[in-house]
């Protein structure tokens, strides 16, 4: 039996195809390819089409003895969900709505989808606990909560049964070095402060530094992508054991702020990486941090690489060695 990874020549579906190549999993792959790479597939069958046409979805079914799916496939740019809300529903709400359409049809009763701590929005309370009230300040965190009310009405009419798992930044590369994070154009942290190392950009600019914070930039929870990875094999092990559809937050429960993974990246480099004070972004929360108690305890979640310094050091790995991407 093959496990399905919609999403999976991104930067995370990637990381989780290896995760469950290294387990001995099947493993089948749908990519459109507009954002992920061939290259970043250490194997596996792919094919290349959109959840959104239902006669090719139905083909990957159809070919493959696909008892579970993992769903990273979305549109994920939030300053891009602003301007575009219509892209972002109708790929991501309307591709998993097709994705599920074709489970039912198929008989396929398991999924992990990926999640975020965009459908939280503003948090009311810090670390973040799964039953906070979520209100999304951007259409990509709405998009993403939708698709969760959709897979519990799918839960309760068809006996689809699922794991949402919301997590905050993911970073970090395979331990390997083969495979890491190339986006184009490229909005997370960490790259970002590895092309300043690597020369491909200037410097840094740290937007706003007068956050109530220990160092007045704003905080964020970091998380390695191969943790994120195990915690999917193991949402998906706990559904096929019978278990009941959930929710999870993913993160490290620690926070650091923009300065902190500067001084960090200084570190692991060796470069003085230029950094340059800017305005605020409007819509950056001043701390998010996750709870993943609820994941450690139901899970049995062990994050491996948890400390910053190792998750840095592991995409600067990839970075330094892959300086133009795949």
């Amino acid at each position: 039996m093959a496990i399905l990874v919609c999403g999976g020549a991104g930067y995370i579906g990637s990381h989780m195809v290896a995760a469950l190549l290294e387990k001995g999993e099947e493993v089948v792959i749908v990519d459109n390819l507009q954002k992920g790479h061939r290259e970043a597939l250490l194997g596996g069958k792919l094919y290349v089409g959109d959840l959104r046409d239902r006669s090719f979805l139905d083909k990957v079914f159809s070919e493959n003895e696909i008892d579970s799916v993992i769903d990273f496939a979305a549109d994920s740019l939030v300053g891009e969900s602003v301007n575009e809300p219509l892209k972002y529903f109708e790929n991501n709400v309307g591709g998993t709505v097709s994705l599920l359409q074709a489970m039912r049809d198929h008989n396929v009763k398991y999924i992990v989808f990926s999640s975020t701590a965009a459908t939280y929005g503003e948090p009311e309370r810090i670390p973040i606990m799964e039953e906070d009230k979520t209100f999304p300040t951007n259409p990509y965190g709405e998009s993403k909560l939708t698709v969760e009310k959709i897979l519990k009405w799918c839960d309760n009419a068809y006996g689809i049964k699922y794991t949402a798992l919301r997590y905050f930044n993911a970073a970090g590369a395979h331990i390997s070095g083969n495979i890491g994070e190339d986006h184009s154009p490229e909005t997370h942290l960490i790259p970002i402060i590895l092309e300043a190392a690597l020369g491909k950009r200037e410097k840094v600019m740290i937007f706003g530094d007068d956050y109530d914070t220990k160092d007045g930039t704003c905080v964020r929870d970091y998380i390695h992508v191969m943790d994120l990875a195990s915690a999917h094999l193991l949402a998906l092990d706990r559904l096929k054991m019978g278990g009941e559809s959930r929710v999870y937050n993913l993160g490290n429960g620690e926070g650091f702020s923009v300065k902190e993974v500067i001084e960090v990246a200084r570190k692991v480099t060796g470069v003085n990486i230029k950094a340059d004070m800017a305005p605020r972004r409007a819509g950056d929360p001043a701390v998010l941090i996750a709870s993943s108690e609820k994941a450690l305890e139901e899970l049995n979640w062990k994050p491996k690489f948890n400390s910053l310094e190792t998750i840095i050091e592991t995409a600067w790995n990839w970075h330094k060695n892959h300086p133009k991407g795949y």
